[in-house]
């Protein structure tokens, strides 16, 4: 079968890095170790798992810092190479109770998926994205689907998954819909997790997939007093509008529009514009995970507020001291499990499957390619 493969070779995971920081993001990969190639298809490793055919996979953020060569090497004790790409994925089940119909994958690959009896804390309680034992178990290292070489991924023509990881598509939701449920997971995760109360106001940095399904998360699950997203393109600050929310700024304007906001006093000069602010957002969700926009996330947030890293950061190098100076909360989010909501704990994507068709989600999808053209793409 053919299959976008990402080998442990760790010179041209340099040429990536290089060409990428040069040149922009995915410049690194046709100098990366990333290629389309033929492949056996993965093998069942044991009870309840399942062979899928791929409909639809998104590229992730995560999957671009990959092909980049820009991954921290905190991940490299749980993933396995060489593994197969993509990790938010609609696809048919070919055999098992779900034969025959479409299914989202859930893919982190916890305590279930991988056979470990009894399950570690973390799984026990619901919370898959904590798995403790990512290293252990049936199957090799790897922290989610499309970083296992034993799984495959959505960039292939198959792959296989655990009966835990399968979450049947109602009929009435399309491909598109049902691509973007493990992207809205992670959004309802972060603002259920960013706990905005109505009298607070949120800033939203960053408005590509994720930053978008977090603006509609943050409308139907917290419906803070105030929503400032920060959208660099147009049709972003169009889609951000339509999704709730309340003002949209460029990322040039966006200090002055929080100002505005929230009546804060602007400390120090930098140009034209404050260097920071005296007072801020009470939750900033950083959608980016960049050195700079974890750096504005600071400046933003009020003394005593919080800001929640939605984006993957990899490693940055960022100034702290505000956040010792003004005991900021600095709150990571990844992945979905169990959210605590009332009047009883409910799966992340059974929340997400509901908003994603609420807000019709599905029209984030901008365009199809095929694994031939899995570089234009």
């Amino acid at each position: 079968m053919r299959a976008i493969l990402v080998e442990r070779l760790p010179h041209r995971f340099a040429a990536a890095r290089a060409a990428s920081v040069l040149a922009g993001a995915a410049s690194g990969l046709r100098l990366g170790p990333t290629r389309l190639a033929d492949v056996d298809p993965p093998r069942l490793p044991g009870p309840g798992w399942r062979r899928l055919r791929p409909r639809l996979a998104g590229i992730c953020g995560s999957d671009l810092h990959t092909v980049d060569g820009a991954s921290s090497r905190y991940f490299e004790d749980i993933v396995s190479f060489p593994f197969v790409l993509g990790h938010e994925i609609v696809a048919d089940v070919l055999d098992g109770p779900l034969a025959g119909r479409r299914a989202v994958v859930e893919p982190v690959l916890g305590c279930l998926a991988r056979g470990i009896e009894p399950p570690c804390a973390a799984c026990a309680a619901g919370r898959k994205g904590a798995c403790e034992r990512l290293h252990l178990g049936d199957i090799s290292p790897g922290l989610q689907t499309g970083f296992c070489r034993d799984t495959g991924g959505g960039w292939s023509e198959q792959l296989v998954a655990h009966d835990s990881q399968l979450h049947e598509v109602p009929d009435g939701l399309s491909d598109d819909d049902a691509v973007l449920v493990e992207p809205t997971a992670c959004a309802v995760h972060a603002a259920l997790l960013a706990s905005v109360a109505p009298e607070e106001t949120a800033v939203v940095l960053g408005a590509g997939t994720l930053g978008l399904c977090t603006i509609a998360a943050l409308r139907r699950h917290s419906r803070p007093a105030s929503l400032l997203a920060v959208a660099k393109h147009s049709h972003q600050q169009h889609l951000a509008r339509e999704l709730g929310a309340d003002v949209v700024a460029e990322p040039g304007e966006a200090r002055r529009a929080v100002r505005r906001l929230t009546g804060a006093l602007g400390v120090g000069t930098r140009g034209d514009s404050p260097a920071r602010l005296a007072g801020g957002a009470d939750v900033v969700l950083d959608c980016v995970g960049s050195a700079s926009s974890l750096a504005e996330s600071l400046s933003f947030v009020r003394a005593g507020g919080r800001v929640v890293l939605v984006g993957m950061p990899g490693k940055v190098h960022v100034d702290l001291a505000p956040l010792w100076q003004r005991e900021i909360r600095l709150i990571g989010s990844y992945a979905y499990g169990a959210e605590d909501t009332t009047p009883a704990p409910r799966s992340t994507f059974d929340l997400a499957f509901e908003l994603v068709a609420a807000a019709d989600l599905g029209r984030l999808v901008s365009a199809r390619y095929a694994l031939e053209r899995h570089e234009e793409a």
